[in-house]
């Protein structure tokens, strides 16, 4: 995968989507196909076209813990994400590459990266460790690129790793020895300091500073899955590339692993290249503190932050300490007042002796106004300070940038370039001597949404796509080049899914958990998302019930069936002002989300499909799948007598259901096995022989579904069938995105192995122009063909 090749300019990319009808955002992801291989399951359909693949635009969208730095090349800079892969800057077009999109649904859980290193004597060389959740298991890997993550091969590491799990912008905590690069050592939260000497290809403990593997019990006793443990390496030297391992090196544990490791020291050093450690003592001031990060100046010294709490986002009190190797000197420190509890985070120094410049990320400070500590920065080694983000020019001015600000970088090679993450990706001023430095969203092309539903409205709506999402809620995207500016807006949390009436597309209902200032759960627009209001009511059990599985479907103006995770839907046709409940029954809650899935018949808004999945099909506590239809605009349902037969029980999210707008009771069905159709409104199915699940060792679920998302779109002239079919799948032992446009008859890979963006979980298909897919990568925002 050659990145290096990717389109800069989207001028281009915008005169061929407007060539063939239609908007696109950002620029080439890649090459094309040069061919798509066809998979024959009988029939004779043409084989589109090459795809290739953008990004629908919102801009950021997701926390980036980690900025990292080549120490000498200038302009190598990385962002790590904790769940939406990770990406290079590319200086020319001032915008960041995605390089881990080849990464396919098997590796979904490796999209998130909790520590990546880069070899101060080779600036193609990239490391990066990946695993998204700790366990008490030896499942973390670790990603190696010779070629600046354009391309990857893995090893598999003998610990567990945490890149969405708490503390996630601790570190580094893997390093690379300047001196002797086949070095490497990585700091665990849960099975100590472990060493590589050989490129990271085999691993061993450093027994002689913790022997200790943190059980299950253990890690379970820490709440949140928040076990830091080893916090970070520092290599303590001037030089690089003599070929001798560096002999001083420091690290720091949390207190959650030093109790129970019996590690009665907050900071560790060797001055024999780790053959033995012995204990620093800490100020006392920080005892029980978590240091989010540590640095050392070009002059020996070296900056601790110290906080109370691990973050994102970490509370205080918290302090910024100097140490010389014997002494400690303060420099900084936030205590609980009325109101704010400020902590440390992000912390880079540039700079000798008495002129160093330090930034210093302030976190748990959310807001903008003077007086308020973001980023401080200090020319005088800490001696003063002065505020450079909060009340400064942003721009875009109505972005946020405050909160967690859990790490801070100064450009090595350019000490008025400093760069901040916060929730929603990266800030950047170029002029941070300035009395109020101006700083711009350095978030272009960091697509990190972690999407939960897509619709594509019919022809003739004022917008292309309808998204809901994690953290940022419902938007809607009029220009797919351009960051959506009409959504649900703070009205949620997140936003589990959408609709609209087909008949009047103007009219748009979301459902998401409510913030902390109202109980609003569900909401409505009438005029194409610009704005939006609460339902008056909620369904009866919508709030005890907020997880991710709840859905709806919109029948027509002012009515809608709303199925809150493990409720009878039930139905409003009054906006909400009343609702009643369907004859459908309730889910058992099992220890897993789920929900009916809701659909809408396009041609007949009488009709409406509801499909519960059973669960997990190795469960006990599983059922047999069902299928309803209503033909009263979801106000009472029958089941099919022939579905549970034909259908596989599966998780609601391997699971998903799509009708064919341009035909009355053609409803598609995926199981997580296999792909279902119907062309009687469920009253009988047929099952396609086409997908089938990658089984690995596990005997509870596939290491890859044979079929979990499925959308109908404009066909093409001349297609076989009235809509063109796109299932994400696997086909002939081949995950991927697969198209056929003869109504399943035969299929045609549609994605390539370089785009498959961390595992594709939703589609929906473009009304308007043939061949328009749009996808959501994990944790990677949502992609579109054209």
């Amino acid at each position: 995968m050659n990145k290096r090749q990717i389109a800069a300019a989207t001028g281009l990319l915008a005169a061929m989507l407007a060539a063939c009808g239609g908007s696109g955002s950002g620029s080439d992801s890649g090459k094309a196909n040069q061919t798509a291989a066809r998979l024959t399951m009988g029939g004779a359909a043409k084989a589109p076209a090459a795809t290739r693949w953008g990004s629908v635009k919102f801009g950021g969208g997701g926390y980036v813990p980690g900025l990292i730095y080549h120490p000498t090349s200038p302009d190598v800079l990385y962002a790590r994400t904790d769940m939406g892969g990770a990406y290079r800057w590319d200086a020319a077009t001032k915008a960041w590459l995605p390089i881990t999109d080849a990464f396919g649904a098997a590796e979904g859980y490796y999209h998130g990266s909790e520590s990546m290193a880069l070899d101060p004597n080779d600036d193609q060389r990239v490391y990066m460790s990946t695993g998204m959740y700790l366990s008490e298991n030896a499942d973390a890997r670790l990603y190696i690129s010779t070629d600046r993550g354009d391309s990857w091969q893995y090893v598999k590491l003998p610990f567990s790793a945490g890149s969405n799990s708490p503390a996630r912008a601790v570190g580094e905590r893997l390093m690379v020895d300047p001196n002797q690069p086949a070095i490497l050592f990585y700091a665990t939260r849960a099975s100590g300091m472990w060493k590589s000497s050989d490129h990271g290809q085999t691993w061993s403990q450093v027994a002689s500073l913790s022997t200790h593997n943190m059980s299950k019990s253990e890690i379970n006793a820490v709440p949140q899955n928040g076990v830091v443990g080893f916090e970070q390496v520092l290599f303590d030297t001037d030089t690089k590339g003599t070929g001798n391992a560096t002999q001083t090196i420091y690290t720091a544990v949390a207190p959650d692993y030093a109790a129970v490791a019996g590690l009665a020291y907050a900071m560790y050093k060797t001055t024999d290249g780790g053959a033995t450690w012995s204990g620093i003592a800490t100020p006392a001031d920080v005892a029980g503190f978590y240091l989010p990060h540590m640095v050392r100046n070009k002059d020996g010294m070296l900056y601790v932050a110290f906080t109370k709490t691990s973050g994102p986002g970490a509370g205080g009190p918290s302090r910024l300490y100097k140490f010389d190797g014997a002494h400690w000197t303060l420099l900084k420190q936030y205590d609980a007042q009325q109101w704010v509890n400020f902590g440390m985070g992000g912390l880079s120094v540039s700079g000798t002796g008495a002129g160093t410049r330090i930034a210093l990320g302030v976190t748990n400070s959310w807001g903008n106004y003077e007086g308020q500590p973001v980023v401080q920065l200090s020319d005088d080694a800490g001696l003063s300070w002065r505020e450079i983000a909060a009340a400064a020019p942003h721009v875009p001015a109505n972005n946020g940038f405050s909160g967690w600000t859990d790490d801070v970088e100064i450009d090595p090679n350019n000490p008025e370039h400093i760069l901040h993450v916060h929730g929603g990706g990266v800030w950047e001023t170029r002029n941070a001597s300035a009395a109020k430095p101006t700083w711009t969203d350095a978030s272009v092309g960091i697509e990190e949404t972690a999407t939960s539903a897509l619709m594509a409205p019919p022809p003739g709506a004022s917008y292309t796509l309808l998204r809901s999402a994690g953290d940022v809620g419902t938007s809607v995207q009029t220009e797919l080049l351009k960051s959506p500016v009409r959504g649900s807006w703070g009205m949620f949390n997140s936003t589990f899914s959408s609709d609209m009436a087909w008949s009047n597309p103007a009219y748009m209902v979301t459902t998401g958990s409510h913030v902390w200032n109202s109980t609003v759960a569900a909401a409505y627009s009438t005029d194409a998302g610009v704005t939006w209001q609460g339902f008056a009511t909620n369904h009866p059990d919508a709030l005890p019930n907020e997880n991710g599985a709840g859905n709806l479907a919109v029948t027509k103006l002012n009515n809608v069936v709303w199925a809150p995770s493990h409720a009878a839907p039930a139905y409003t046709t009054d906006n909400g002002a009343t609702w009643t409940y369907t004859n459908l029954p309730a889910l058992a809650h099992v220890g897993i989300d789920r929900a009916y899935h809701l659909a809408a018949d396009r041609k007949n808004p009488n009709k409406v499909y509801a499909y519960n999945s059973g669960g997990a099909w190795w469960a006990q506590w599983s059922e047999t799948p069902h299928f309803y239809t209503s033909t009263d605009g979801g106000h009472s349902f029958t089941e099919s007598a022939t579905f549970a037969a034909n259908s596989w029980t599966a998780d609601f999210y391997a699971t998903s259901i799509a009708v064919n707008p341009k035909a009355e009771g053609d409803v598609w069905v995926t199981d997580g096995k296999s792909i279902l159709h119907s062309l009687d409104a469920g009253a009988t199915w047929t099952r396609l022989s086409a997908t089938a699940p990658i089984w690995g060792q596990s005997q509870f679920q596939p290491d890859v579904y044979g079929a979990t998302s499925i959308a109908l779109g404009k066909a093409p002239a001349g297609a076989q069938y009235s809509a063109s079919v796109y299932v994400a799948g696997v086909i002939n032992g081949v995950w991927g995105v697969y198209r056929s446009d003869d109504g399943g008859v035969s299929w045609t890979r549609f994605n390539d192995d370089q785009h498959q963006y961390g595992g594709i979980s939703t589609l929906a298909a473009d009304q308007n122009v043939p061949g328009r897919l749009y996808v959501s990568g994990g944790g990677r925002g949502v992609l579109f063909s054209y």
